[in-house]
């Protein structure tokens, strides 16, 4: 076209190009003058419009010629010329020095900001060009001017927060995912290091078409960093980290961006933090919180690591703890850590520390759910895996296991049974390994004592009405005999019974430690403690042990139990330093309601021949905690009464007791004896106590505790053939306390324990010894006494005769109850159901004759009246002339 143009036009184009270049000499004249001038034609000679075709226009040239140099321009012809090029492409270039060691011109930098602010419309084009620039120096491998500029890009960033910043982000972000891409450590290091301080920039307006997965994907990957240089790889690692860090600050509390708590997010980042997280050292040597690590440490990937996940964490709402949990369940799984447990359980601390406190029940949730999913692991896995919900409770908040509390301990039990049907059978279906497994048996009793420990450590953060309910829920779970369940038959179904008996009680005793209430009829409801005893009369020595053990740590409500492990015969409890406070009224009313029911358990265990030192160390610190816990004036003679049939059970030994256990029941009765006359502190009961153990000390030591349990046990076997003198008398016990104002009466009364049917679902070794206690009472009122009595009027008091079994002497009453249970270990049965027959038919016509005489009126004087229906009915007789027994008036 230019070739067209006639020759002047040519001369003329020509000196407009001269002018032109004449323009980039006096360019900085022409510029102040073009700010200094108001007029149309200053402001249009200004810099930032001098191109060609605006030249050409002034020029006066051709419209063709003008067209010549618009197109000349395009192709850069005019490029060359920096003078003439938009003015922020030439403050740009200005930055950049001739040598790439000088740095970045800060004066032309200065410059560069001032536009940007004065003219933020042209931010966008400043971002594409520096992008530009950055993308041909990096395939240039001129890497001098790429951290040149990508301070320029920092320093803008820095400085700009317009409304129009989000297009020159977008090329922010292309320049930051060069360097990442890039495989030059230094250069993924300054990537990270803009992408972080952009990442702390609150930008004034929501961008809704951002995406950071790239971001995320490759801050992921440069934690995995393998570089073979350790001091590079710590280095791309460290920034992988904090890459991750940026991201989550940046989308973490903006609805607009991507969720970053997404699966897809949540599975690339929390793996590699805890990849990080894994080379740390060892819990005991680090420094306690973040806040108060020294300079090397915060250069340790660990750290930082830690730090992260910590801030991750911390700002997980309610709906996204799931999220972000699942995934450390998923790395423990796949790197096998839930084994050593002491990674798994650092990690744990984190998050329970790290989340906010009413989110902590989730957690616990999420490891109850994998405990059920791996409920076909290795016992080793599973052992790891509560071992981890034992530390979470502990640091968990009061009542922080959330609503359903039976439902975490349902599942603990849960697994309970199925690792003692693991054990029992041996092996179990795995579909990892795609057949059966053989199982270990010590390991899987280490994981039912890491359940056992998890139940104690999730009922500690229980408040106390929840730490009830969970209690009753364990014990409903322990296989008792009753009278409408039966257990498992076979040798597979009593193994299995006792192994799930002595794994619950050891959870129920776990839970029962450190409880403290100051009801005891809430602490120990009776659909608790009736099932709770009726394990005492189990055969099993260990069961019967857990029993006295759950119950001593129920009644020690002041911390004695500690003082009473050993039994001895101490001449001043003083040295004890005993708690004891005063029964309340609460502990009044449970006693009266149960007392007889515990006196009788305690009774019948005493009984077993399989008893061993512990058993009546629990025995008599079960003794000692009820005399000062719940102990009145009508328990302490009780539980004295108690003792002296214990006393009287190893004299007359008509269980056939082995030596020890009597030597034993002689020597419990002295410790218990000894303490229970210093608590009441009567002159006349303490001195009768001293006297009998001073004459033990001298006679009889195999009957003091001292003797009977030490190591090496001092028995005889003249215990058939003892004096008076080393007994403890029921009739000079009750002599010296009736004249201290005690129940003389009651004291002198032998204790006789009551019959019920757990006596034979309990199984006992012999029945007579079960039917002796059913008809001891009835038959000191045998059927042929009453018929041979005379006749006499039924009143009250001859149905309170009836009832009320008449007291005898000692001697006879010894010598009535060896004939009464050697009549009924001989006699044929059908003479036992006669007996039994009569008597109750001799009851029933009694209780005949005096509902006839109490429901038939008196006769009237003036005869009977008609009353309807044609019925006689009798007169009636008014309330203030009716005779009532005494009892009956008050």
């Amino acid at each position: 076209m230019l070739q067209k143009a006639s020759v002047p036009e040519q001369q003329r184009f020509c000196a407009a190009v001269q002018l032109w270049a004449a323009c980039a000499f006096f360019c900085p004249v022409w510029e102040g003058r073009s700010r200094r001038s108001t007029g149309r034609r200053a402001r249009h000679w200004s810099c930032d419009a001098m191109d060609g075709s605006c030249l050409a226009q002034h020029l006066q040239l051709p419209i063709h010629t003008q067209r010549v140099a618009a197109l000349h321009q395009s192709n850069g012809v005019c490029g060359c010329c920096g003078a003439l090029r938009p003015r922020y492409k030439r403050l740009v270039d200005n930055i950049f020095p001739e040598d790439p060691e000088d740095g970045l011109v800060k004066t032309n930098m200065e410059k560069l900001t001032f536009y940007a602010l004065s003219a933020p419309e042209k931010l966008d084009r400043i971002g594409a060009y520096l992008s530009e620039k950055l993308i041909r120096d990096v395939s240039r491998h001129r890497y001098g001017y790429v951290c040149i500029a990508m301070e320029a890009l920092d320093q803008l960033l820095m400085a700009c927060h317009c409304q129009s910043i989000n297009l020159f982000v977008e090329s922010f972000l292309k320049m930051v995912a060069k360097l990442l891409e890039s495989e030059k450590p230094d250069l993924q290091i300054l990537g990270t290091n803009s992408f972080v301080k952009f990442a702390n920039i609150e930008e004034d307006t929501p961008s809704y078409h951002r995406s950071y997965d790239f971001f995320v994907s490759r801050f992921s990957e440069m934690c995995h960093s393998s570089h073979d240089d350790a001091d590079i790889r710590t280095k791309i690692r460290m920034s992988g980290i904090k890459g991750l860090q940026g991201v989550v600050r940046k989308t973490v509390n903006d609805e607009l961006q991507a969720n970053i708590w997404d699966p897809q997010h949540m599975d690339k980042i929390v793996p590699s933090l805890l990849f990080n997280l894994q080379h740390a050292e060892e819990a005991e040597s680090r420094s306690p919180s973040p806040l108060q690590t020294t300079e090397k440490e915060k250069e340790n990937p660990a750290e930082l690591a830690e730090r992260c996940l910590r801030e991750l964490l911390g700002r997980a709402a309610y709906g996204n703890i799931k999220n972000a949990i699942k995934p450390v369940l998923i790395h423990l799984d796949n790197h096998s850590l839930w084994e050593p447990k002491t990674f798994a359980i650092h990690c744990f601390k984190i998050i329970m520390y790290s989340i906010q406190p009413q989110h902590s029940h989730l957690v616990i949730q999420q490891l109850l759910s994998h405990l059920d999913a791996n409920s076909k692991s290795a016992a080793t896995v599973r052992a790891g895996i509560v071992e981890v919900l034992s530390e979470a409770a502990v640091i968990a908040a009061s009542g922080s296991v959330g609503p359903t509390v039976l439902e975490v301990f349902n599942t603990l039990l849960r697994q309970l049974r199925l690792s003692i049907d693991y054990a029992l059978t041996g092996s179990y279906d795995c579909a990892i390994a795609g057949g059966p497994k053989i199982i270990k048996q010590h390991e899987e009793r280490m994981f039912q004592e890491a359940i056992i420990k998890t139940t104690g450590s999730f009922a500690s953060t229980l408040p106390t009405y929840q730490r009830s309910e969970v209690m009753l829920f364990i014990m409903s779970k322990v296989p008792l005999p009753s009278l409408h369940h039966s257990l498992d038959t076979g040798k597979a179904g009593e193994n299995r019974n006792r192994l799930t008996q002595v794994m619950l009680l050891k959870s129920l005793l776990q839970v029962s430690m450190g409880f403290q209430c100051s009801n005891m009829l809430t602490a120990l409801p009776s659909s608790f403690l009736d099932r709770l005893l009726s394990a005492a009369l189990m055969e099993d020595p260990e069961i019967r042990l857990f029993v006295l053990q759950i119950l001593i740590s129920f009644i020690d409500r002041h911390g004695n139990k500690h003082k009473f492990q050993t039994i001895s015969t101490i001449s001043d409890i003083s040295v004890l330093k005993l708690k004891v406070d005063k029964c309340s009224r609460q502990d009044t009313v449970f006693m009266k309601k149960h007392a007889q029911h515990l006196y009788r358990h305690i009774y019948l265990t005493c009984k077993e021949e399989t008893n061993s030192r512990v058993h009546y160390e629990a025995l008599y610190c079960l003794l000692a905690l009820i005399s000062m816990e719940l102990a009145n004036e009508e328990v302490v003679v009780d539980l004295i009464r108690l003792v002296l049939a214990m006393q009287e059970l190893a004299q007359v030994n008509e269980d056939n007791l082995p030596l020890y256990n009597r030597c034993a029941l002689y020597a419990l009765g002295a410790a218990y004896l000894n303490l229970i006359s210093q608590l009441t502190t009567v002159p006349a009961f303490c001195q009768h106590i001293h006297e009998v153990i001073e004459m033990r000390q001298k006679e009889a030591p195999y009957l003091l505790p001292e003797g009977v349990f030490a190591e090496k046990p001092r028995l005889s076997r003249n215990l058939d053939r003892l004096g008076p003198e080393i007994l403890f008398r029921q009739s000079k016990i009750s002599e010296v306390l009736g004249g201290s104002g005690y129940n003389s009466d009651r004291l002198s009364t032998p204790y006789v324990p009551q019959l019920t049917d757990e006596d034979r679902l309990s199984k006992r070794k012999s029945i007579g010894e079960t039917i002796s206690l059913q008809v001891e009472v009835e038959s000191r009122n045998s059927p042929e006494k009453e018929e041979r009595a005379p006749a006499e009027e039924i009143t009250y008091e001859t149905l309170k005769k009836a009832i009320v079994d008449s007291v005898a002497v000692e001697e006879q009453e010894r010598e009535r109850r060896r004939q009464v249970v050697e009549k009924f270990q001989k006699a044929p049965f059908e003479e036992i159901a006669a007996h039994c027959g009569a008597r109750a038919t001799l009851l029933q016509s009694k209780l005949n004759q005096i509902f006839e005489i109490t429901i038939r009126p008196p006769p009237s004087p003036s005869g009977t009246i008609t009353a309807a229906y044609g019925q006689p009915q009798g007169h009636s007789i008014p309330v203030y002339e009716m005779k009532f027994p005494d009892l009956c008036v008050y």
